[in-house]
């Protein structure tokens, strides 16, 4: 964003100059003139960088454009928004405010361009939407906020929304990181063995002029291949893996991936599990904050991400806009589970459904919680087993000519 330096009298006789970052040079003078600013010079000028960077040298280098938003700090400052405006502080006053309090670059860039528009007369909305920073369910929140006249009410309930999926995307995490970690060791070990261990014992192996066993000559050749092709092999799964995003890229790959997704034996249903529960979150999320059931679930659709669930869902909006209601196609997909569905439907009947698909998220997060520990606590004594393994096959592989040769000294 351009930054510009300027000089004027205040309103009390006094001469002033500054910096000020606008989204453009009509953008600087109206907010200088609201702040009560006469301006006698302003000119476009780098200064502001030279500023920034003192006693913070680690910034020195960051390009806020291709910086990310990470959801904890649009979380924390969707937070910080909802609180200044529930205390009726206007619209750009509060915007401004939380611009300083932020300290991730780019989003201080996107909240001043925000700022600006909203100072220019462009309504809360459309001013996030222009950025192309933020996510459609955050802009169609905010717009419902702004139509009813209850924006804190709607920002708070963002709030808790993005908290509540940065809470769940922690736990999982945490929860990944032993087997992560536990998976990186035993490629290490297996590599160091391989490359390092492995070829010292084989010219011992080589230099006895014993036959080996078949295995034995297995793990020399493929430690050798490994250590003289080790480039061509980083080359093949590369390409494998870039193959691999270009098919699913495409409607056709996507479709038979995320359907592979759900129906894998161990991990199908945690995906499924994870997927109903974004959706549910979300919906209940949107349909609290005022937005009409037709745009919500079509914003809930993209959340879910997943293209079989999707269909499903467009299949429940094109019924709600015939009429009909939201859990006959959900059920007759066969992709929901009947507590979810029969959830819906009590919903839809007594009136509350954004409260019931809120009680059907807690149910899902937390089954995900249960689901994912479980799994781990599975795939750590398999990790070590399949550590222990491949140690003990090139132990043998080894050990056994030793003992051979040594048996037929003796």
């Amino acid at each position: 964003m351009p930054v510009y330096a300027y000089k004027g009298v205040t309103a009390a006789g006094k001469s002033t100059r500054g910096h000020l970052d606008a989204e453009s040079l009509r953008s600087a003078t109206a907010r200088l003139r609201r702040d009560g600013v006469f301006l006698t010079e302003l000119l476009e000028t780098n200064a502001e960088a030279v500023k920034r960077s003192r006693g913070a040298s680690r910034r020195r280098f960051e390009i806020p454009r291709f910086q990310r938003i990470s959801p904890l700090d649009l979380a924390l400052a969707t937070r910080q928004e909802a609180t200044l405006i529930g205390a009726n502080i206007p619209l750009v006053e509060s915007l401004r405010s939380l611009t300083e309090q932020v300290e991730n670059p780019r989003l201080k860039s996107v909240l001043a361009q925000v700022r600006d528009r909203v100072n220019e007369g462009a309504s809360f909305a459309d001013a996030l939407s222009a950025t192309g920073a933020f996510p459609d369910l955050y802009v169609n929140m905010i717009r419902a906020g702004e139509t009813s006249g209850a924006l804190d009410t709607v920002m708070n309930r963002l709030a808790e929304y993005l908290e509540s999926q940065v809470r769940l995307r922690n736990k999982v995490g945490s929860i990944m990181i032993y087997p992560l970690v536990m998976f990186g060791f035993a490629m290490v070990v297996v590599t160091a063995l391989v490359t390092v261990v492995l070829p010292q014992i084989t010219e011992l192996l080589v230099s006895l002029n014993q036959p080996l066993p078949f295995y034995t000559r297995w793990i020399i050749a493929g430690s050798g291949a490994f250590r003289e092709f080790w480039w061509a092999i980083a080359l093949g799964v590369v390409a494998i893996i870039l193959t691999l995003r270009t098919l699913i890229n495409t409607e056709r790959g996507r479709l038979n991936w995320d359907r592979l997704k759900l129906r894998a034996p161990v991990l199908g249903r945690t995906v499924r599990l994870l997927a109903i529960a974004r959706f549910s979150r979300t919906l209940s999320t949107l349909l609290a904050g005022g937005l009409p059931i037709v745009r919500a679930l079509d914003t809930a659709k993209h959340v879910a991400n997943n293209v079989i669930l999707g269909a499903a869902i467009d299949a429940a909006r094109e019924s709600i806009t015939e009429g009909a209601s939201v859990a006959a196609p959900l059920r007759a997909s066969g992709e929901f589970p009947p507590l979810v569905t029969h959830m819906i439907e009590v919903g839809e009947s007594s009136g509350e459904l954004e409260a019931m698909l809120g009680k059907v998220a807690d149910t899902y997060e937390e089954q995900v919680e249960t689901t994912v520990t479980r799994l781990t606590a599975l795939l750590e004594p398999f990790l070590i087993l399949i550590m222990v393994g491949i140690v003990l096959v090139i132990i043998m592989a080894t050990l056994v000519p030793l003992l051979q040769v040594t048996s037929s000294i003796g």
